[in-house]
């Protein structure tokens, strides 16, 4: 009982430091450096991964001038470093730069544009087909207006400012699956909005499935994932405000451009009046309203399911190969078998467990259409079972070599030797390190998201998209993953002091 009042004295201490985190008054920024174009070279320059910014400013980076490029996986996180003084400006597309502008009044625009780009959708290489069809559904809905109708739905006119209501509703209802990729946390093109993944991009596509007599199906993944999707048959068409580059025309194909978009660059604004909006405020926008929660609960449950199955499948896996080592150490024999054991262990201890995820989904199961919690299920099973092979193996061979001969004096069967003396004592002595695998498997799962799964932390980044604000939603998933642990090592603990007792 002291144990378990200590974590949870531990647990308020903590809860108390953060909310002492979040209702602090904002630190000192630095002033803006950035007042033109001219003005780039020598700073820090933050962009997203992987987009036509990145592609841009990277001719700046290595100059003489001291020029550094900070890439994030996300344009919002972007402009968190920005507001925090950490980079001196952001160059991402204008009207994603808009949204930001309108959730963060402390910044602003440059009113010189960095550069002006078509968009177009993405499509595998070999699919000359879909192309075509995407294609002239492009040219038949820029003819008839609809393209246009949507645009003007998410932009507002420059000399109005106002936004002219419509809304595409797709007509086909049952038919060929359209799988879309897409990067939704770039507004207006693609975000949430009432639990649903909206925008400019997505409209546009759904008129094109109902051109092609198909059904939408929205994949929400990371900006750098979606060309691999698309290239790899995992998504039929891939939009997100895509640039057409050369270089990207190497990997993939592009559509005739649907729009024209310009770079432009986000500074602070040394003049804004910073207002600091209350606890309760900010709790309300990043978890009540609009129901935002609900993103942290399924992304939970998605991280709960797949930890528990894939420990299941780590430790049955992990045990047979155990045996497997253990019984080539003891006695020579299933040297084949070992060698195979051996040399997968060596691989996957050796690779970064996203870099299996990524090539588990992207290329054993490409022309696949599996569910991506059975895919992280099975990558996280599979990584998990060579480290439960090594603790488990260790385990066994840690029982004294007297018991094994003991148990060969006494005429026992192999299998009734390890199944009633070694194994039971092997297990008790290797619980701490299974129930640290456990733990360690249920925070690794925040990789998920880069295969488009919304697990725990994927749920957290939709809703700071959403709200623009870094630091709830952060320690929201922290405190969650924080509390899981605590349970999971409570129970090892318990279950340690119950196998305890048989030794009375």
């Amino acid at each position: 009982m002291r144990g378990i009042w200590k974590r949870i004295l531990v647990f308020g201490f903590l809860v108390l430091g953060m909310v002492g985190l979040v209702s602090c008054g904002e630190n000192e920024v630095p002033e803006n450096k950035v007042f033109s174009i001219d003005d780039l070279e020598g700073k820090i320059i933050g962009v997203q991964l992987g987009t036509t910014g990145d592609i841009y400013a990277s001719d700046y980076e290595g100059d003489d001038a001291g020029t550094s490029i900070e890439r994030y996986p996300k344009g919002a996180d972007a402009v968190s470093s920005l507001k925090q003084g950490k980079i001196d400006c952001v160059i991402i597309d204008e009207q994603p730069a808009k949204a930001y502008i309108r959730e963060n009044p402390e910044l602003r625009i440059l009113e010189e544009e960095f550069t002006l780009e078509d968009y177009a959708a993405v499509i595998a290489k070999g699919n000359e087909e879909l192309l075509d069809q995407v294609n002239t559904a492009l040219q038949e809905l820029k003819k008839d207006g609809t393209i246009q109708k949507i645009i003007d739905n998410y932009i507002p006119d420059e000399a109005s400012g106002e936004t002219k209501p419509y809304t595409y509703i797709q007509k086909v209802i049952d038919g060929e699956k359209l799988i879309m990729a897409t990067n939704a946390q770039f507004p207006p093109y693609e975000f949430y909005e009432d639990g649903r993944v909206v925008g400019i991009d997505v409209e546009i596509a759904r008129a094109i499935a109902d051109k092609l007599g198909r059904i939408l199906v929205i994949n929400d993944m990371e900006f750098d994932s979606i060309i691999n999707a698309v290239g790899s048959g995992k998504a039929h068409i891939g939009l997100a405000g895509f640039t057409i580059t050369d270089e990207r025309k190497q990997q993939i194909n592009f559509s005739e451009p649907y729009t024209i978009s310009k770079q432009v660059v986000i500074v602070r604004d040394d003049e804004a009046i910073r207002e600091a909006n209350s606890l309760w405020t900010k709790l309300y926008n990043n978890f009540i309203k609009d129901g935002r929660g609900k993103f942290l609960l399924q992304g939970l449950l998605n991280t709960i399911i797949i930890t528990i199955v894939a420990i299941l499948i780590g430790v049955i896996i992990g045990f047979v190969m155990a045996l497997v080592r253990v019984a080539h150490d003891k006695n020579g024999s299933c040297k084949v078998l070992n060698f195979l054991v051996k040399l997968y262990v060596t691989v996957i201890r050796g690779t970064p467990m996203m870099v299996q995820l990524l090539i588990i989904y992207f290329v054993i199961f490409a022309s696949m259409d599996i569910s991506k919690i059975l895919v992280a299920i099975i990558a996280f099973g599979l990584n998990s079972s060579a480290y439960l092979c090594e603790v488990i193996r260790s385990g066994i061979m840690s029982i004294d070599e007297g018991q094994f001969e003991a148990g060969r004096s006494l005429g026992l069967s192999y299998f009734v030797m390890m199944n009633n003396i070694i194994i039971p004592q092997a297990l008790k002595n290797v619980l701490p390190a299974i129930g640290n695998e456990f733990i360690a498997l249920l925070k690794e799962t925040s990789i998920a998201g880069y295969i488009g799964l919304q697990d725990l932390t994927k749920g957290g980044e939709i809703i700071r998209s959403i709200t623009y604000e870094p630091l709830l939603p952060l320690l929201a998933v922290a405190l969650i993953y924080l509390i899981l642990v605590m349970l999971l090592s409570t129970f090892v603990s318990w279950l340690e002091r119950r196998l305890k007792k048989n030794e009375r």
